[in-house]
Parts: structure tokens; sequence; C-alpha cells
């Protein structure tokens, strides 16, 4: 049982992992148009 628990543990954390890295490199692409914009405005 122990086992179980910690595999499903496991498998959140990775998991919790790959999207927190989608995230992050959401924000930098948003982060990054706004600077194209700005650049182009000026």
């Amino acid at each position: 049982m122990r086992m179980i628990y910690l595999s499903l543990v496991a498998v959140l954390g990775l998991t919790a992992c790959e999207a927190t890295e989608g995230l992050g490199r959401d924000v930098s692409n948003l982060g990054n148009e706004i600077e194209e914009e700005a650049q182009e405005a000026q």
C-alpha cells in the first residue's frame, strides 16, 4: 500500500512539473510578444 502511495505522489509531482514548465513557456512567450510590440511602437 505504501508503494502505491509513493508511486502516485511521484507521478503527480512529475505532472505538476510539466504543467509549471508549460506555464513558464507561455508567460515567456507572452513577454516576448509584448516586448516586440513595444519595440514596434517606438
